[in-house]
């Protein structure tokens, strides 16, 4: 194992996260672990996934069963009234389908998932062991595009609203070398949020102050947890995996082909670097 505190910090993107779940196929094919591992919205069921070292659903989830026209599109819209139905994926494909089961990580000290509290108007982090299945699906949940998740009197929202990539949250615990997984190519340069996106959030959710305040500034968090990346880079505390080329599918699409594709992407890439990966985070032992 490293000498160092080791953390795997794993960006959301919908649609995109097969690039994320090749990566990490990669990673369990070469048995390596880490002190802790950080994921947000889509990025959160892959580290479950990780953690349970399960290549099926690491496949099969974001490749396959995505593709379902139930869960993003037209017909979700015109059924529940939303462009993504979290509620069929979560309850019918990962549920009854898939037989996806979290309770094997309750003894697992490893793993914090972003959420977005709407009472405390911030994104906080959640251990895999304390967790619930309707808040792993909270964590997943798109302002606007999906719904609140509520919960013992509490409601959710996705963690990437503010943390679009758990950089920080690594360092803050202490974390020495960090393994960084985003579903972006290296150019992307996130783009204000448009004025009537903002005024959409602040009108659909008038319980909470922030949530509009905080869309607002995404672009400039998103520059900040890059910059906080690429300064790690230069002292050498952090390898960062992204795509190395473009791709066809969206945070809400793409054809199964694409997705295949993207996935093959991710563990291609982390085979090219392997020297460089195998350097810091050494396998299991």
């Amino acid at each position: 194992m490293s000498k160092y505190k080791t953390s795997l910090v794993l960006e959301g993107g919908g649609m995109r996260g097969a690039y994320t779940a090749g990566a990490l196929t990669w990673l369990l094919d070469h048995e390596i672990e880490f002190d802790c591992c950080y994921g947000i919205s889509t990025g959160a069921v892959h580290m479950a996934s990780f953690l349970m070292k399960s290549r099926h659903f690491l496949y099969e989830l974001p490749v396959k069963k995505i593709t379902d026209p139930r869960i993003v599109g037209i017909r979700p819209l015109l059924r529940c009234g939303r462009i993504v139905d979290y509620d069929y994926l979560f309850d019918v494909i990962l549920t009854e389908e898939e037989h996806y089961d979290i309770s094997s990580l309750k003894d697992c000290k490893k793993g914090q998932i972003g959420l977005y509290s709407l009472s405390q108007g911030k994104t906080f982090y959640r251990s895999t062991r304390e967790i619930s299945f309707k808040q792993l699906e909270a964590a997943t949940s798109l302002p606007i595009l999906g719904t609140i998740v509520k919960e013992d009197g509490e409601e959710y929202l996705d963690g990437g609203i503010t943390e679009m990539i758990p950089i920080q949250k690594a360092v803050d615990d202490c974390c020495e070398r960090h393994l960084i997984i985003t579903t972006k190519p290296g150019d992307y340069e996130r783009k204000p949020a448009k004025p009537f996106i903002v005024w959409l959030m602040k009108r659909s959710y008038p319980q909470c102050d922030n949530i509009s305040k905080d869309y607002a500034v995404r672009h400039l968090n998103y520059k900040k947890q890059i910059d906080l990346i690429k300064d790690l880079q230069s002292k050498k505390e952090a390898v960062y995996i992204y795509p190395s080329r473009h791709s066809k599918v969206t945070r809400l699409g793409g054809s199964f082909e694409d997705l295949d594709a993207l996935f093959k992407l991710g563990y291609d890439d982390m085979e090219a670097r392997k020297e460089e990966i195998l350097s810091v985070f050494s396998p299991h032992e």
